[in-house]
C-alpha cells in the first residue's frame, strides 16, 4: 500500500494528475490505477474527477492526514534500522528563509564535520513556503521565523534573534554615523525584499512603527540583489546583521546598526513533531541547540 499512499500524496500536493506522475517518474495510467486501487482498498473515494483533477473529497482529506503519518513513521523507521546499520547517515533536506541562509551554512557545515556520512540539501524558500514543503514531507527541516507564521505542531530549537543594520555606500550621507534610525529612511532610495518574504513584512511593521511608509523602488527576493544595488550606487537596504556582514565582506560599503525599539524576530530550526525523532533529525536539532548557546555566549 505504500507506494498507493506516495501516489495520493503526489496528487494532492500537485492537484493534477499528469504533473504528479511527472514528480514520481510514472506514467499517468499507472497513477490512476493505483489511486483507484487505494480508493478499493479503503472502500472510499478519495478523490473528485472527471476529465481533470477535481480536489480531494471529504474522504480523501481525512485521508490525507493518515497518509502523510503512515508515509512519515515509515521513511522514519527506514532511517531507524539504516542507523542501526551505519550509525547516522543518509539525506538531510532543509529549506531556508533567505536572511537565514549563513547560519544553515553554518549548522551544516558543524554537522557534517561531526558526521561526515550525512549530506545536505539546502533550498532557499519563504516561510509559508518552507511550512508547506515540512506538511508535505518534501523536506525534513526548516530554518525560518518562530514568532509570525502559525507554525502548528513542529519541534523546534532557536539559533538567534535577527538586528536590523543598514547597509549604504561609502559615499552616502549617513555613512559615518554610528547608528541610524529607523525615520532617517524616510524618503530614501529603498531596495528590499519582495513583500511575500516575511522579512519584509517585518521591516515594513518596523518602519510602520515610526510613522514611515517605506517605498521600495526596487524589490527582490535575493538578498545578493538588494546588495549589488546599495554597490551599485545611490541605494541603500536593510539587512539581519550576520547577512549584511558576510554579502558586504571585502565591499565599499557600510554597515550601521539602526536603532530604535523594536520587537526581536527569533530565528530557529524547525522539524516535524514526532516522538522520538529520527536520529539524524535528533542529533540536528541538538546541533542547533549547541550553536545558539555558543552565539549566546558570544
Amino acid at each position: 500500500m505504500m507506494d498507493k499512499l506516495e501516489m495520493f500524496l503526489a496528487v494532492a500536493k500537485e492537484g493534477h494528475f499528469g504533473r504528479a506522475a511527472t514528480t514520481l517518474g510514472i506514467t499517468q495510467p499507472t497513477l490512476s490505477a493505483g489511486i483507484k486501487q487505494l480508493e478499493e482498498q479503503l472502500g472510499v473515494q478519495l478523490i473528485f474527477r472527471g476529465s481533470r483533477y477535481g480536489g480531494l473529497t471529504p474522504e480523501g482529506q481525512s485521508a490525507l492526514t493518515w497518509a502523510r503519518r503512515i508515509v512519515g513513521d515509515t521513511r522514519q523507521l527506514r532511517e531507524e534500522m539504516r542507523f542501526k546499520r551505519h550509525g547516522l547517515a543518509g539525506q538531510l533536506r532543509i529549506a531556508v528563509i533567505p536572511t537565514a541562509l549563513t547560519w544553515a551554512a553554518r549548522l551544516s557545515s558543524e554537522f557534517s564535520t561531526k558526521h561526515p556520512n550525512v549530506r545536505f540539501t539546502i533550498l532557499s524558500r519563504t516561510s509559508s513556503e518552507i511550512l508547506s514543503l515540512i506538511e508535505n514531507l518534501d523536506v525534513d527541516a526548516g530554518l525560518s521565523y518562530l514568532d509570525n507564521e502559525p507554525m502548528g505542531r513542529l519541534s523546534s530549537e532557536a539559533l538567534y534573534e535577527e538586528r536590523y543594520m543598514l547597509v549604504c555606500g561609502h559615499d552616502s550621507d549617513l555613512a559615518g554615523r554610528a547608528s541610524v534610525g529607523w525615520s532617517d529612511l524616510d524618503g530614501r532610495r529603498l531596495c528590499l525584499l519582495t513583500p511575500d518574504m516575511q522579512n519584509r513584512r517585518i521591516i515594513n511593521k518596523n518602519f510602520a512603527d515610526f510613522g514611515v511608509t517605506p517605498e521600495a523602488r526596487i524589490e527582490s527576493n535575493s538578498t545578493v540583489v538588494l546588495v549589488a544595488n546599495v554597490l551599485a550606487g545611490g541605494w541603500v537596504t536593510v539587512l539581519p546583521a550576520d547577512l549584511a556582514e558576510f554579502l558586504c565582506l571585502g565591499k565599499s560599503l557600510k554597515i550601521i546598526p539602526l536603532d530604535g525599539d523594536v520587537k526581536a524576530n527569533r530565528v530557529g530550526l524547525i522539524a516535524p513533531w514526532r516522538e522520538p525523532h529520527t536520529p539524524v533529525l535528533s542529533a540536528l536539532l541538538a546541533e542547533a541547540r549547541r550553536l545558539s548557546s555558543v552565539a549566546d555566549r558570544n
